[in-house]
């Protein structure tokens, strides 16, 4: 992109290379430098990016016309006018992490929940924006409006920034901080690369595991339209009728039974599980044509990869003072996990003017069986087994059209415009249950009752668009302000039904008959009038549909600018108009018992920070904003969701409100080299009704719910270094090498105030205050927030032997799933959740063979064998969820054409 006026960034970039070229002592000149900012240069310079450590401030210096003086800034970190983090290409191939949500627990103060949304600051996934190159995305997630970040694979992103202080100019809803994916472009030089990769997992990997058939074309992510819903029921569907006999006559009905597939679907065995495989194709170009240049990239990907878990379930009821496990279930699921995915970009580029079209599609589907069986206390102690084959399937498809002009003289004016749209999808057809008792022998025995076949499906999409004008105005001393003004808007609709079928015993089941095999007991000759006939259950009353809609729209003004010289102010104030519904919807057309929640609110949302460049090399910040946090559409439905990953019950709450969030940032930073630095920092932030997950009983039943808390803050420091290292007069092995050495820390406190005059809305309260202490402890933790979060890296780059290798540790505490169950002085202890420390290794190495250059890599996953544990303790531990991760290898091979 030609700027015919260069930025303090690109000037000091090209005075870099000028240094370079002419030979002089760089580093020399920037420790003895004085600091300067003045511009004066009327040719264009080519940058090296194979330069040494860059000049921190050079005095003036004649080469024929050009005069650059400047302060070099050799970091985006320090570029970025917020606090704010950065993930470089480098970064990704150095931790090589597969997805965007595992490389991003890499950041300083992020975590990863649930293995695809990421926790900024301690604070849960729906303080967060997730951006893909400035857009935002819809989710395909019942639970989030927020997209799960593993759906990215990391060979599509060029990187990705967190910015943790606000500015305006990104949407309003940003407490932890906004995260903005940004994809691979057309490369300057033409390439083409292919690569291959095999792994496995101790816990999984060649042992005989629980399957269920499906059909034949599983493996590629596509089913045969095996779960194709069946026509008549399909029809029963779309008109509303819901499945009994007073819709249907009894032929009707049976034909609608007889019509769901059996066996494949049904019928669960072991089978020993294969290696995980994994294909990816990438090329691209840039070439010159009579309007620009145009430019080409496209990244393919395959990934199938298989997960066991032998897990332990409990629930835990008070014995006196202590909890004691009251249920406690074995379970074992093994699932396999198909990702494809394509990203396509086309850009044109001239001087002043370029635009870019990005189109991005990724489907993951996720085949299941599970089996739990335990003495269940809500059946009186006695065993229960229940059976689960599953499918889900997630799709993204996000197409964006973009564009940045150069406008003036000077090229003082920059326009940028974006228009995106995005859709997301889950699809979850035959989503099946059995259950089973034991008889006076100990064998199991079907329990009828509890067999259910759901069909659901969700629809998430965005249209969304923007405009951003910036105008550079010139100051004294070659300093400059730039006045940026913008507008966007977002409108975001979802839609989610539900469908549960269940076979009813007419006249109960014969001995035989409960001892039968699945699909004996399901053939089309039980079903029938007098034996087994298909019903649909719940879904009236808006219990298992609902329609959403989120609009916003926004403008910004924002000015960015040197007023006092060596301190950088940017300042401005965005305002949003914001209008969210969640509409229960009755599937048989009746009305629906409960109303319409709908929340209309204007912000104003001012934000201010400062950066003092107090000496050449380091600085500090300080910064302030105001922001907000919305409730998410499911959150807001009072519709029950089992969610297959914790087998827990979650239930909206119609009665939430909008959290306003106060934010403040300072930190400490200095750059002492290339790619090298030190920074320190606090945070503080105040927020006005959180959202909160509690436990609630109802009936025999745990469900999860959500309310708002009164009041909460969040506080903390954090820290991180990143060096290299050379030892030129030790032995071959270590002087050949540049050593890293990188860690952070993040360090955060949380605490929920409750007053004895504080009250909660409640969707079991039906709207009525009731008093908050009933649900929340004063001075209890925020949900999600861990007090101790730490990162390091140990490696080396071996350029001799084009190799480079990395050790990677991440630690994460403690942290609060949800509320214990119960009120007042007789509510259980929190859900909690202890991530531990998980160790990786990563090996690449590139050769060349036959002229072919090739690269090879190693990673060894969860090297200590760390396990998931989620719990419950007073007296005694109540292992909500625990089990075994194991650890996992993978190697692949790269060639590049």
């Amino acid at each position: 992109m030609k700027n015919k006026t260069l930025t303090r960034n690109g000037v000091l970039l090209a005075s870099s290379a000028l240094v370079a070229a002419f030979g002089a002592p760089s580093l020399a000149l920037a420790q003895a430098a004085a600091p300067v900012a003045a511009v004066a240069l009327s040719n264009e310079l080519p940058a090296d990016p194979e330069s040494p450590d860059q000049v921190s401030q050079t005095p003036a210096t004649q080469l024929g016309d050009i005069v650059v003086l400047g302060r070099n800034i050799p970091e985006p970190s320090r570029q970025s006018a917020e606090v704010a983090a950065f993930l470089t290409s480098e970064d990704l191939q150095r931790t090589g992490d597969s997805t965007a949500a595992a490389a991003l627990t890499r950041v300083t103060g992020l975590s990863i929940v649930e293995g695809r949304f990421v926790y900024v600051r301690g604070l849960g996934e729906r303080y967060s924006s997730a951006l893909l190159n400035g857009s935002p995305l819809p989710s395909p997630e019942p639970l989030q409006r927020v997209v799960p970040l593993d759906l990215f694979p990391s060979s599509i992103l060029a990187g990705v920034t967190v910015q943790k202080s606000y500015s305006p100019n990104y949407p309003g809803e940003f407490g932890g901080g906004v995260i903005d994916l940004r994809t691979v472009d057309a490369p300057a030089e033409p390439f083409l690369t292919f690569k291959a990769g095999v792994g496995g997992n101790t816990e999984t990997t060649a042992r005989d595991n629980l399957v269920y058939y499906g059909s034949d074309t599983d493996w590629t992510g596509f089913d045969d339209e095996t779960r194709k819903v069946p026509g008549q029921i399909a029809q029963a569907f779309r008109l509303g009728k819901q499945i009994n006999l007073a819709n249907f006559s009894a032929s009707e009905v049976q034909a609608m039974g007889r019509s769901l597939v059996n066996a494949p679907l049904r019928l669960m065995q072991r089978q020993q599980t294969p290696v995980d495989g994994s294909l990816e194709l990438a090329g691209g170009f840039r070439t010159p044509t009579e309007i620009g240049d145009l430019g080409v990239i496209a990244v393919a990907g395959y990934d199938n990869s298989w997960r066991t878990r032998q897990a332990i379930q409990e629930e835990g009821q008070f014995q006196g003072d202590d909890l004691v496990p009251v249920s406690t279930f074995d379970v074992e699921s093994n699932q396999n996990d198909v990702r494809l995915n394509f990203l396509g970009g086309l850009s044109l580029t001239t001087d002043d003017h370029e635009v870019k079209w990005t189109n991005l599609y990724v489907r993951t589907t996720t085949k299941r069986a599970r089996t739990s069986a335990g003495p269940d206390f809500d059946a009186g102690g006695s065993v229960i087994r229940n059976d689960y084959t599953e499918w889900f399937v997630r799709q993204l498809f996000t197409s964006q059209l973009a564009s940045e002009h150069y406008f003036g003289a000077d090229g003082e004016w920059k326009l940028d415009w974006r228009a995106a749209y995005a859709k997301t999808s889950r699809d979850a057809p035959y989503e099946s249950r059995f259950q089973y008792g034991v008889d006076a022998q100990d064998r199991f025995i079907h329990n009828v009752q509890g067999n259910q076949i759901s069909f659901s499906e969700l629809d998430d999409e965005i249209w969304s668009g923007g405009v951003d004008l910036a105008y550079k105005l010139p100051m004294a001393a070659g300093r400059e302000a730039t006045i940026s003004v913008g507008a966007s808007t977002l409108d975001n609709t979802r839609s989610a039904e539900r469908h549960d079928l269940q076979f009813e015993a007419v006249n109960g089941l014969t001995d035989s008959q409960r001892r039968a095999r699945i699909d004996y007991l399901f053939s089309d000759y039980n079903i029938n009038p007098w034996t087994l006939q298909l019903r649909e259950i719940a879904g009236s009353n808006g219990a298992n549909a609902y329609d959403a809609d989120l609009k916003v729209n926004a403008v910004y003004a924002m000015v960015d600018a040197e007023f006092v010289p060596t301190v950088r102010t940017t300042f401005g104030v965005r305002f949003e108009d914001g209008q969210q519904s969640v509409t229960p919807r009755d599937l048989f057309g009746g009305t629906s018992s409960y109303e319409a929640t709908e929340i209309e609110e204007q912000y104003w949302l001012p934000s201010f920070t400062a950066t003092w460049n107090f000496t050449e090399d380091q600085q500090l910040r300080f910064g302030a904003s105001k922001t907000i946090g919305r409730p998410q559409f499911r959150e807001l439905a009072p519709q029950a969701y089992t969610d297959p990953e914790s087998d827990r019950v979650f239930i909206g709450n119609p009665y939430l409100t909008d959290t306003e969030i106060l934010n403040l940032d300072a930190r400490w930073e200095w750059y002492f080299g290339r790619q090298q630095f030190v920074t320190a920092g606090v945070f503080y932030k105040k927020l006005d009704k959180p959202v909160e997950a509690v436990i609630v009983d109802v009936g025999n039943q745990r469900q999860q719910t959500f309310l708002n808390a009164p009041e909460a803050t969040v506080m903390g420091v954090e820290a991180e270094v990143k060096k290299y290292f050379e030892f030129a007069d030790q032995a071959a092995f270590i002087s050949n090498k540049r050593w890293l050495v990188q860690a952070n820390y993040t360090w955060s406190d949380s605490d929920v105030s409750v007053g004895e005059d504080d009250t909660v809305i409640t969707l079991g309260g039906g709207g009525r205050p009731e008093q908050a202490s009933f649900f929340i402890q004063d001075g209890s933790r925020l949900q999600g927030q861990s007090e101790h979060v730490a990162n390091l890296q140990l490696g080396w780059e071996d350029d001799t032997a084009r190799s480079q290798a990395t050790f990677i540790l991440n630690y994460v505490s403690e942290r609060i799933t949800a509320r214990g169950a119960g009120v007042g002085t007789a509510r259980e202890p929190d859900y909690l959740q202890e991530p531990g420390a998980v160790l990786d290794f990563v090996y690449r190495k590139d050769f060349t063979v036959k002229g072919r250059d090739l690269g090879f890599a190693l990673e060894l996953r969860n090297l200590l064998g760390t396990d998931f544990e989620e719990y419950q303790e007073k007296g005694n531990k109540i292992r909500i969820n625990q089990y075994d991760l194991g650890q996992s290898a993978s190697v692949s091979l790269t060639a590049r054409f």
